[in-house]
């Protein structure tokens, strides 16, 4: 793999374990891996300008819905909480094939890279038609993302007392079976992986507490990670605590659902003891407050949970509840909504940055993305400062307040991704109007 020197970087925000920033400084990779970080250093491979430039890790996204990408705005889910929009999603999502998945994770991906993003988890929780977690997988190694996909699944149908139709649910042993299929099939562990494959069901209110317990079995026999939702919203709470008579937190204990190989996404109404669990578990949360403001969920406790030592990532959560797909714009969000809370000073623009890119990472279980030190991957994101975003900033280096939303360069495992801000492994137009297409197609027969 040719060597790439990053040269003359205006800043360098390494969010490396002493949180080093460097000015003036160079970045050399090698073999998919960051080789060497300094000043006045020479290659005799590619060598990126820099200069006017700020250079960040890769920003890491802990949960995202890329089929959704295919639904934004979509009339009456505009304004509904929770249960009504998926009320009013399913019956549209039923309806989705291969091609349906395919791409929309494309062009979701693509958003996501963009934007600065290099590892995007993936929630698929459906799968009609003839669809398969694959399609996704194909759809990362086309835009070049590093991918941690979930085998999500649904098992109670309306008229079992669940949330969605009975359509668009699978019998639990088909469920567990195919679990087994896609982790043999395309799980890699190793440091250097492009593809992790996790097992997700959907949530409390669309699979049993039997399926919940040998999924985590499952994932632990098969060394995989553990994803869900959890507490979201107050519609979630009282749907908790009726049908199982405890709280999201204690039902998650009872099943096994916590630990470093655990993650859940939103946790909005977490208490304090539940956060106290958390964190005395290991267990991680993908804060997604673009999406939690959409739904009118609420103000997740982050401030609170980084506070009391829980792992936190971000999310940008499905396209049809968000419904964007900016990593930044996330960030940024974050970082605003703990400072509507609790003051000014409750969460700087770096903060948030780290919590997008090492917090993330972490989330994960990948500390080897999501700082830039020797060893670790060779994700590495560009940030051309000169522009009119910055225009006039004294603190380049912090971007959540004045600079831009979008990439100039993106390198996933050393391996171009964006330059100059275009998508480099594929056409973007074609893929745009393929999605468009497809979207059409799915409004019409409405």
């Amino acid at each position: 793999m040719p060597e790439i020197l990053i040269r003359n970087a205006d800043h360098i925000l390494t969010m490396d374990d002493s949180r080093r920033e460097l000015s003036g400084a160079d970045l050399r990779l090698r073999d998919g891996a960051i080789v060497e970080i300094g000043s006045g250093l020479q290659s005799a491979g590619e060598v990126i300008e820099a200069a006017g430039c700020v250079v960040t890790p890769g920003l890491v996204n802990t949960h995202h819905h890329l089929f959704q990408s295919l639904t934004r705005a979509v009339p009456g889910a505009q304004d509904a909480l929770l249960f009504g929009w998926l009320k009013t999603l399913y019956p549209i999502w039923a309806r989705f094939t291969p091609d349906h998945m395919f791409a929309s994770a494309q062009v979701g991906l693509a958003e996501l890279a963009l934007s600065g993003c290099t590892l995007s988890a993936d929630h698929l929780y459906l799968y009609p038609n003839g669809a398969r977690l694959e399609d996704t997988i194909e759809a990362a190694r086309v835009v070049g993302l590093r991918f941690q996909p979930t085998r999500g699944s649904m098992s109670i149908g309306e008229s079992a007392g669940g949330l969605p139709p009975d359509m668009l649910v699978e019998r639990e042993a088909a469920i567990l079976e195919d679990c087994i299929r896609v982790v043999d099939a395309f799980h890699d562990s190793s440091e250097a992986s492009m593809c992790r494959v996790g097992l997700a069901p959907c949530s409390p209110f669309s699979v049993s507490r039997d399926l919940m317990r040998q999924t985590a079995l499952l994932a632990r026999d098969k060394g995989v990670m553990l994803h869900t939702h959890l507490a979201e919203n107050d519609e979630d709470i009282a749907y908790s605590q009726e049908m199982f008579g405890c709280r999201p937190g204690q039902y998650a204990q009872d099943l096994g659902w916590v630990g470093p190989d655990v993650w859940h996404a939103h946790c909005v109404k977490l208490d304090a003891a539940e956060m106290a669990l958390f964190a005395r578990t290991g267990t991680g949360v993908a804060h997604c407050p673009c999406s939690n403001c959409r739904l009118g969920s609420g103000v997740a406790p982050v401030r609170a949970m980084r506070d009391g030592g829980l792992r936190v990532g971000l999310g940008v959560d499905g396209s049809a509840s968000n419904d964007a797909g900016n990593l930044v714009a996330e960030a940024r969000q974050c970082m605003l909504l703990q400072r509507v809370v609790s003051g000014a000073d409750a969460m700087s623009a770096r903060e948030a940055l780290e919590i997008a890119t090492r917090g993330g990472a972490d989330v994960l279980g990948r500390p080897e993305c999501g700082r830039l030190a020797m060893g670790k991957r060779a994700d590495v994101a560009i940030w051309d400062v000169s522009g009119i975003e910055a225009a006039g900033s004294w603190d380049p280096a912090a971007l959540l307040l004045a600079g831009p939303t979008t990439v100039r360069d993106l390198f996933v495992e050393g391996q171009p991704v964006v330059r100059d801000g275009q998508m480099v492994r594929f056409d973007l137009a074609d893929a745009i109007a393929r999605q468009n297409a497809l979207a059409r197609g799915l409004q019409a027969e409405m």
